[in-house]
This record gives C-alpha cells, structure tokens and sequence, in this order.
C-alpha cells in the first residue's frame, strides 16, 4: 500500500510516499513528518520577521543569543561543512543575497560592498549561543534547510516505525527510507537544464539526494539573467556549472555539499563518502566515491 501526503513549505511543496500495510498509521505517522517540516519552515525563513533565524540575525551581532539543541545541530553541521568546502558553503550569505536582489534588505543590516561571512560568527559549544563579530552577518539556511526540513521527519517517521518511504521538497532534495517493495533502490532522474545532455538516474536506498543550479531563481541586473546562488569568497553569483547532484546520508549535508559544487566548478578533495555530479561544458561529469550511485544512461560520458 502506498500513501502519498503534501504540504506547502519554504516556498515549495513537500511530498512524502510512504508504503507499508496499515493506511491509517502511514497517514499519522505522515502527518507528524509533515507537521516537523512546517516548523522547520516557520523557524528557519528570513522571509518570516518573527522566525528563530530571524530573531538571531536582529540581536547577535549585539549579544550572545542562545540556541535550542535542534538549531545548535543545524548551526554546528554549517560549520563543518564550511570550513571543510573553504568557505563556499557559507550559511551566513543573508546580506549578499539582498545586495543582489535575492532578499529583502535585513533590518539593522547595512548594505556595503563587501558583506561579512561565516568567518565572522561564533559559536560557543559550553553555553551552545552564537554571535556575531560584525554587524553585517546575516544568516540565510536557504542552502540547507530543506535538507535539514527532511533529516529531522526522516528521523521522525523512523522512530515510528516506517520502513519504507520516500521524501523529496521541491524535487531538489529527497530523502529515502528502505526501499520500495521488490525493488533495490528508489530511483530518481536527474536532468540537466542544459539541451542536448541525457538525464541521469540516481538510485536511493537510505540515503539522500541534493540537486542545485544557479538557475534555479534569477533576478535581472543591468539586462543580465543573474542566478541566486553566490560565491561567498568573491561576493558575486557563481557561473560555470549549470547542475550539481550530491548523494549521501544526510539531505542536510546533501544540500550544503551541491552548492559547494556550484561555487567550486569541481569537487573539493575535502569532500568526503558521497557520490558528486557535474553538468558542465554539455556533458555530465561523474565523480562517485566507494559506490556508483549515479548510473548514466547510455550516450552520457561519465568515469
């Protein structure tokens, strides 16, 4: 039996397939996953003045503010992952965003030339708080928070019970449960948004999957197309790759490591147990570590 649940969040729609014999615990237990999303949302959107982030971005930069245990997890996975991607991961991409015209202006934020990174937060593990070093930090999870969205109900519908389910929001960022009945894996295509260049199909069996592209959201300036992802170290919109897919455990680590893609044009060799794709130069580019897991179809070009 297969039960198919939505909701609209972080201005997309989750989906979640859940199979298993009994209707009426997959909806419950669906719900509940759901209901996690949409806090997440409500916590994490710099679009929401009331919002957790929001409130953060408001007072750090003025005071410690302290931080419950499930946002010290999200904040502390943001500082790996940036310092292991050299910065181009970078969570605390707020002002830039806005100076590009992909945010409202941050209220208390200036808007200078060069606005502060991740390097300028700190975060205190003993009284689990974060500050900010300069007033123009502004945090955005909007590289990472549907990944995180998804871990946090993957977690929950395992604690439930359910064996077997597949969770995707916006069809950017999936994660799977088991795998469907009599079959190996949960697979998903993966097109390129360039013309010409074949999908790949991404085999999922309790693991994640992120998709990024610059061209995803696009603001006009100066009569040119400018996509909504930045590179923190420059300061300005990356070009080069037009689709980066990751695949790992996490969706949250997911998302954060395929817009690192993007940002890098290749894979950093601090990049560790995941599978990596590139679409670039009218081909897919593929780098898997210890699986394949991206299977390219037959006119692909991949190693």
């Amino acid at each position: 039996m297969i039960v198919r649940l939505a909701a609209e969040a972080m201005a997309t729609r989750f989906e979640l397939v859940l199979s298993g014999t009994d209707e009426l615990f997959l909806r419950a237990a669906g719900e509940e996953a759901l209901e996690i999303i949409r806090d997440q949302h409500a916590r994490l959107s710099v679009f929401d003045r009331g919002s957790l982030v929001s409130r953060i971005n408001a007072l750090a930069a003025s005071r410690p503010v302290e931080v419950d245990r499930e946002l010290w997890e999200l904040l502390d996975l943001c500082a790996r992952i940036w310092r292991q991607s050299g910065g181009a991961f970078d969570p605390a991409v707020g002002s830039l965003m806005a100076r590009w015209g992909f945010r409202d202006s941050v209220p208390g934020k200036p808007r200078t030339p060069a606005p502060a990174g991740f390097e300028a937060v700190e975060l205190d593990r003993t009284t689990r708080t974060i500050r900010f070093l300069d007033p123009r930090v502004s945090l955005d999870f909007g590289a990472i928070a549907k990944g995180f969205a998804l871990d946090l109900a993957r977690r929950s519908l395992c604690q439930l019970g359910v064996e077997r389910a597949l969770l995707h929001g916006g069809t950017s960022s999936a994660i799977a449960i088991g795998t469907p009945d009599d079959l190996p894996a949960w697979t998903i295509e993966i097109p390129s948004r360039r013309s010409g260049v074949t999908p790949l199909r991404a085999q999922l069996a309790d693991s994640a999957l992120s998709i990024s592209s610059p061209s995803g959201r696009v603001v006009n300036r100066a009569g040119q197309a400018v996509g909504h992802i930045m590179d923190p170290r420059t300061g300005r919109p990356t070009s080069g790759v037009s689709v980066s897919a990751v695949s790992c455990a996490s969706a949250a680590e997911a998302d954060a490591w395929s817009t690192a893609l993007i940002v890098c044009s290749g894979r950093p060799a601090s990049m560790r147990a995941a599978s990596a794709t590139l679409a670039q130069e009218g081909t897919w580019i593929i780098e898997p570590e210890e699986q394949h897991v991206f299977v390219p179809a037959p006119s692909c070009k991949g190693d």
